[in-house]
């Protein structure tokens, strides 16, 4: 196979018209206290990780620009936020569960409004393939549907009284008060939402800060936040992190932080926190997720979903298979059928059909990912596959090393860009070693076609990570099941349902079951006067 990278970069005009950026977008306002309010001070470039031929050779493309705001603006959308908090007696945590569903429907809808700009700026921002960029949207709005679906249950459940021991009560979910959410650029939108949506809609408020690599994709939907939800619910906040958010964790009101990134900023941030006991967290972090491929394994399948596992999205997913443990008797037939695999995979521009490998958008992640390449070879692995390594610009074509030992950087780091360390394995006991003795425990996939094999695997799996997946790569889907992690990979469960409890508290109200309390809690019902208290049915 020939790999030419430089053809894989176009001209200016050579681009395609329908999927080009008609203009740069130099976003010069943000959101807070419910207005858009305007920016005058220091901006921050966005160049793609596409790449355009010019005279002076490759440069990436600038496509905008967006705010550096300072602790300032920062500490102003806290107040903002704390205010229409107002200790739970503000417009928004006070607010029945039919309305607050009603405000994020008319919010999805202008969503929806703004589908195309939105998507062609998650293609231009971060590399991701049109059609992946337009699924991460679709997905994303069917997540808010279920999530609306899931409070009415919720709130359907929660609609009637309960009589025990001679006490009445009801009992239903509270808010948290503020919340600060920080979403990934691998899923700007999607994962971001993930939190965003249940926080916002179980009434607590929020500050929310873009991704560094994804920020401008949300400045379409500024407005729609805007005229949707009452005066300062929603926030926007934008800077460098490590100036603006350890401040905002340093004045205690921040309630519960949401984080989808590194295990280490979320631990220094929660430490500023001086009430720790106060910080509700739901993190998403790390993970180092492994393939098992047994001696029975269908080789074909196992090779098939490595890939898939290893590669979407160039494997910038924390769910992505990032080490593969391969048994001794089938690692040179899988090694070569994974090599074959890997290059009949199209590469290019994420506009064109079909493509599976696109730039990447972290500008330093080509260096680490040679620095990680360097460091096996020099402590014995080899790269298997033609033109494994190879990179240009923003572009880096898939590396396969083998075989990987305890020394190397790709056994123990999160690689996080498409490399697939292989390590044979003589014993099962060898792989359930390495997932014991990891840092990290969201996922792993395993592959056999043999009962016992599998049935002996579970039980010691299911006790060091979150899900184990049998013939199939690691993944989070469907939003329905619960998606976490064990050790330094997650705190908290994400799941359409999981999220809503997540971002909320069980509250009740109760009394001792005497006929005056009946005609009490009567008369608050009958009178619709308590958001709180209320039997009615939402459908």
């Amino acid at each position: 196979m020939e790999l030419d990278l430089q053809q894989i970069f176009l001209q200016e005009e050579d681009i395609p018209r329908e999927f080009v950026l008609t203009e740069e977008i130099d976003q010069r306002e943000y959101l807070s206290n419910g207005e858009l309010l305007p920016w005058q001070g220091e901006v921050n470039d966005v160049f793609s990780p596409i790449c355009i031929q010019t005279k002076n050779g490759l440069q990436r493309k600038r496509i905008g620009s967006y705010p550096v705001g300072t602790e300032k603006e920062s500490m102003e959308a806290l107040d903002a936020a704390v205010n229409a908090y107002d200790n739970g007696r503000g417009e928004w945590p006070t607010m029945s569960v039919a309305d607050r569903i009603a405000c994020v429907e008319s919010f999805t809808q202008k969503m929806i409004s703004q589908k195309e700009i939105v998507v062609r700026l998650i293609m231009w921002e971060i590399g991701k393939s049109i059609s992946d960029s337009e699924k991460e949207f679709d997905r994303t709005v069917e997540y808010i549907y279920a999530t609306i679906e899931a409070l009415k249950d919720l709130d359907r459940d929660s609609s009637r009284f309960q009589i025990e021991q001679g006490i009445i009560a009801q009992i239903r979910r509270s808010p948290l008060g503020v919340v600060l959410c920080m979403g990934p650029f691998n899923y700007p939108l999607n994962e971001t939402f993930t939190t965003l949506i249940p926080a916002l809609i179980m009434g607590n408020t929020l500050l929310f800060k873009p991704p560094k690599h994804g920020t401008l994709l949300h400045y379409p939907l500024l407005d729609a936040f805007r005229t949707s939800f009452p005066k300062g619910v929603v926030n926007t906040i934008y800077g460098r992190g490590n100036k603006i958010v350890p401040e905002l964790m340093k004045s205690g009101k921040i309630n519960v932080l949401t984080l989808i990134g590194s295990s280490r900023v979320a631990d220094e941030l929660k430490k500023l926190h001086p009430k720790v006991n106060r910080l509700r967290a739901i993190l998403g972090l790390d993970a180092k997720n492994a393939a098992i491929i047994t001696r029975d394994a269908d080789l074909d399948l196992a090779v098939s979903e490595t890939v898939l596992g290893s590669l979407s999205f160039n494997g910038q997913r924390c769910t992505a298979i990032k080490i593969v443990y391969v048994h001794r008797s089938l690692a040179q037939e899988f090694l070569q059928k994974l090599s074959q695999k890997v290059g009949q995979l199209k590469y290019g521009m994420p506009w064109e059909k079909g493509v599976f490998l696109t730039p990447l958008p972290e500008p330093n992640k080509p260096g680490y990912l040679k620095e990680c390449l360097d460091d096996a070879k020099e402590k014995g692995a080899k790269i298997i596959n033609p033109h494994g390594g190879e990179s240009l610009e923003s572009f880096f074509y898939p590396a396969i090393v083998y075989p990987i030992n305890s020394q190397m950087k790709l056994y123990r780091e999160e690689q996080f860009g498409p490399v697939i360390p292989v390590i044979p394995f003589d014993d099962l006991e060898e792989p359930i070693n390495y997932l014991i003795e990891s840092s990290h425990g969201q996922q792993v996939s395993v592959f056999s076609n043999n009962e016992s094999v599998i049935s002996s695997l579970i039980t010691p799996l299911v006790n060091q990570v979150s899900r184990v997946n049998i013939n199939c790569q690691c993944q989070r889907g469907p939003d329905t099941f619960p998606f976490t992690g064990r050790k330094d990979s997650a705190e908290g469960t994400l799941s359409v349902f999981d999220a809503l409890r997540s971002f909320s508290i069980r509250s009740l109200v109760a009394t001792k079951e005497t006929d005056q309390n009946k005609k009490l809690l009567n008369g608050i019902v009958n009178e619709n006067t308590s958001n709180f208290l209320s039997t009615k049915f939402i459908f």
